[in-house]
């Protein structure tokens, strides 16, 4: 809808490799859209899980965002704490902050990267608002296709 088209867009998500990661892995792969991941040793997909869409399409996986984000046309973000993991905030608000969704990082990707967030956002955790309030922002057009 945004980007006139799928194959061959580069969707970058910074983050948490939870459920929503892991879905967008697999919508991406299906698409022939380019994936790549950026998160913390131990909050990735898993091995098994990037070989396994590795051999059905572009998929990448690394610890540093900067590299995630570079040429991607989306970066999309999640919270970082999830339901049933509000016992870990302090320790995944440590591990995560380098995972920041922020002008630099949209910047890493370039002046007409997308940015994307499935809502609900802690804004200054995983998103900032300046991210989530400028004009590459689609979160609030995301979350009103979800009505439809």
């Amino acid at each position: 809808e945004q980007c006139g088209r799928l194959k061959g867009l580069k969707v970058a998500y910074v983050g948490d490799g939870n459920n929503v990661a892991r879905s967008l892995a697999m919508a991406c792969v299906r698409f022939e859209m380019e994936f790549a991941i950026a998160a913390p040793k131990g909050y990735t997909l898993g091995d098994d899980f990037i070989s396994g869409l590795q051999t059905q399409g572009k998929v990448s996986c690394t610890s540093d965002p900067k590299e995630a984000v570079r040429d991607a046309d989306v970066i999309y973000t999640d919270t970082w704490i999830s339901m049933g993991q509000e016992d870990e905030k302090q320790q995944r608000l440590e591990v995560f902050a380098d995972y920041q969704v922020n002008s630099a990082l949209m910047a890493a990707a370039g002046k007409d990267v997308k940015v994307m967030h499935c809502l609900p956002a802690y804004r200054g955790c995983e998103i900032t608002d300046e991210a989530i309030e400028s004009s590459q922002s689609i979160v609030f057009e995301q979350a009103e296709n979800r009505l439809h």
